[in-house]
């Protein structure tokens, strides 16, 4: 993968990777802000303010923008996480202009009509019920609030019902004109386009974004605090999360092959005894997940409330085993599926602008696919044993959904730990 990058004079990142062999074209604008950079009154201004730019600008209504990017067969998307947000089309190689004029608009010349907010309101409400109705999906907002209690990065993407009834247009406009400034913006590419005409419409529809940037977000501080909701269930969904690594710490990748050893496929640890020798779950896994400044180690199962009681047992003995037994062959095993998943995913555009705008955001960089590999394979069974044996050493954080009557107390949970 060949990535061109460059930068507008007001700091604009430009970065792309030509395919040639496309005859499309994945074109995103990358923004370094997210959930974690809400206030507590603002919690939940980032999402809606994705869902309020594609609700008309200055020279577009919200049907007009629909109807232009399908006329030519292409379409239009985004997404908000806790660190950042973006917006992207997928459009044949002829028409990148338009998806960049398109882009462009939505994100310097979105007018928040009122009744277009008042609609989305009552959208995003809908979207928050259906995110409470979805317990393994609200399972990791507990967790995240449990591993974070009282911080931004703690709160939920996409805020409260209440939050979002009384967000202000004004509230909405002043938190993008904040936030999105150039310095803290990327305009991505990938497919049948080249860098230079991929910069020029960087120029021609951002160079007058101002380069000043709002403030950091706030330190992020792991607590392995304890949340639990004995809601009416079949299932309970167990959720725990042990301090983990940010983006730069040197242990990032030892992180991604201790959990996918662990947890992260149907011959890791998790996986075997507690679904294929216990049965204890049908679902069961592991993940890495890291931040700018913190990071977590997670673990998910879904069982029942007779076979509750073993989850817990059962996940810290085979953490505990990782300390001294993790073997080279079941690490080169998870080496391979997190190789063979990272160069999978850079035969799709539309992969390779999240991963190299997200990269840039975070390291100011795009790192070379050779580095990459070259760090994942350093990883070896001493690495592994080495990281297992700090995850052992921590606390976690704690969060049970259901009926979770036989999950053990956190001071027994923290006794198996520390």
């Amino acid at each position: 993968m060949k990535v061109e990058t460059s930068q507008l004079d007001n700091g604009l990142g430009v970065l792309t990777v030509p395919m040639p062999e496309l005859g499309s074209v994945a074109l995103g604008v990358w923004v370094d802000v997210g959930a974690r950079h809400e206030t507590k009154a603002l919690n939940g201004v980032s999402h809606m303010l994705e869902h309020m730019a594609f609700k008309g600008t200055e020279r577009r209504s919200a049907r007009r923008i629909a109807e232009e990017i399908e006329a030519v067969g292409g379409h239009l998307n985004a997404f908000t996480s806790r660190e950042q947000t973006a917006y992207y089309a997928r459009v044949l190689k002829d028409d990148v202009p338009l998806g960049a004029d398109i882009l462009a608009d939505i994100l310097t010349g979105s007018t928040f009509q009122p009744d277009e907010l008042e609609r989305e309101r009552q959208v995003i409400i809908q979207e928050i019920g259906q995110a409470q109705d979805t317990p393994d999906d609200l399972i990791f907002d507990m967790l995240q609030e449990a591993s974070y209690p009282d911080q931004p990065i703690g709160r939920p993407i996409l805020g409260s019902a209440e939050n979002v009834a009384r967000l202000t247009r004004d509230e909405i406009a002043g938190y993008m004109a904040d936030h999105y400034r150039a310095p803290a913006m990327a305009v991505v590419a990938a497919g049948a386009v080249s860098h230079e005409q991929v910069r020029a419409l960087a120029e021609q529809h951002f160079a007058g974004l101002g380069p000043k940037t709002a403030g950091q977000a706030d330190q992020a501080r792991f607590v392995a605090g304890d949340w639990r909701d004995d809601r009416d269930l079949e299932q309970l969904h167990l959720a725990m999360a042990f301090p983990g690594v940010s983006y730069d710490e040197p242990d990032y990748f030892a992180a991604q092959v201790y959990a996918t050893v662990l947890g992260g496929g149907m011959s890791s640890r998790l996986f075997q005894e507690i679904r294929e020798v216990r049965g204890l779950a049908y679902s069961v896994f592991a993940y890495s997940g890291s931040s700018v400044d913190s990071g977590t180690v997670g673990i998910y199962a879904g069982t029942s409330a007779e076979d509750a009681g073993q989850l817990v047992p059962v996940i810290a003995d085979e953490m505990g085993k990782l300390v001294t037994d993790a073997t080279e062959e079941e690490v080169a095993r998870a080496r391979a599926q997190l190789r063979a998943g990272f160069l999978m995913g850079l035969e799709s555009p539309s992969s390779v602008i999240e991963t190299i705008g997200r990269q840039w955001l975070i390291h100011g960089r795009v790192m070379p696919v050779e580095e990459v590999l070259e760090r994942l394979a350093e990883v070896d069974a001493a690495t592994v044993r080495r990281f297992a044996d700090k995850v052992m050493r921590s606390q976690p954080a704690v969060a049970a959904l259901g009926p979770h009557g036989g999950i053990e107390s956190k001071a027994r949970i923290a006794a198996r730990f520390g």
